[in-house]
């Protein structure tokens, strides 16, 4: 009888498993590459392609406001130079809120660089770049974000690399008012992504191929102007993460890889802003 119980929980588990992956045509609909964008393995696996002419993208059905939302990412190899790999949450209009992910990529044995980007009602210019501590192209690794009125927190196979706070209170403006839809795209960008435009795409290597993975989204559903989460801070549709914030050991990891991995902070670059770096950057929390 035990044996049975346990197979039971085994089975179980698996299912929670699986569902928990996702299914790229319920969650997601392609929004352009004509025909370079694909949806196989039984709705497990996206791809997305590019060449000379066009690249693709995709786009999720629903809309978030907060959440914590995984992918799992397999970049493009080899001689990547010229191409970038776009995930990020949006909202519309010319006053919208975003949180970016961007893998720029670079010459075959150069290192991607992962540039991020918060956007405020419009505002971006927040961007913080890294370098990765494994080779993104060999194997699927999961990219996160953390999204809840306290802070969005960027992550890396679960260790964190950024932490935007929520300083409203000091009169910096924080993403919770706008629903954000989830997309990414790959695309062609020489004219910037790859030694500020100094290499170009090498359209031999073409057609270029981005997969995706194991999408999960602990989320907040937005719909016809409502929250699939109670307004009731105690509702049992909010999960931790809706008040999860850095604990010791994730403040931790994320000074090791901005000391060891960081190559570019917005808020250090005097010369950008001469008249002195955005608020955040200097307001002790």
């Amino acid at each position: 009888m035990a044996k049975i119980y346990a197979l039971v929980l085994v089975m179980f588990f698996k299912i929670l498993v699986v569902a928990s992956a996702g299914n790229f045509n319920q969650d997601f609909d392609i929004t352009w590459g004509d025909g370079r964008a694909k949806i196989l393995n039984n709705a497990q696996l996206l791809t997305l392609a590019l060449d000379k002419t066009s690249g693709s993208g995709f786009k999720s059905r629903n809309q978030y406001l907060f959440g914590k939302i995984d992918m799992q990412i397999k970049l493009v190899p080899g001689n990547s130079a010229g191409t970038v790999t776009a995930y990020y949450l949006s909202s519309l209009g010319s006053a919208h809120d975003e949180i970016d992910f961007e893998f720029l990529g670079n010459l075959s044995g150069d290192p991607y660089i992962l540039h991020t980007n918060v956007f405020t009602q419009g505002k971006g210019n927040r961007e913080q770049q890294f370098y990765l501590w494994f080779d993104p192209t060999k194997d699927f690794h999961t990219y996160s974000i953390l999204w809840n009125p306290q802070s969005i927190i960027f992550a890396v196979d679960g260790t964190p690399i950024r932490e935007f706070k929520n300083l409203e209170s000091r009169g910096i403006p924080f993403p919770k008012n706008q629903a954000m839809w989830i997309y990414s795209s790959l695309w062609n960008a020489d004219d910037w992504a790859t030694r500020g435009g100094l290499v170009k795409t090498d359209w031999s290597k073409a057609p270029f191929t981005a997969s995706y993975r194991n999408f999960n989204a602990q989320a907040c559903i937005w719909s016809s102007g409502s929250s699939s989460c109670s307004s009731s801070p105690s509702s049992s549709s909010k999960e931790a993460w809706f008040t999860q914030s850095l604990d010791a050991t994730g403040k931790g990891r994320m000074k090791w890889v901005q000391k060891n991995y960081m190559i570019y902070d917005y808020c250090k670059d005097t010369k950008r802003f001469p008249q002195g770096v955005p608020l955040e950057c200097t307001v002790a929390t």
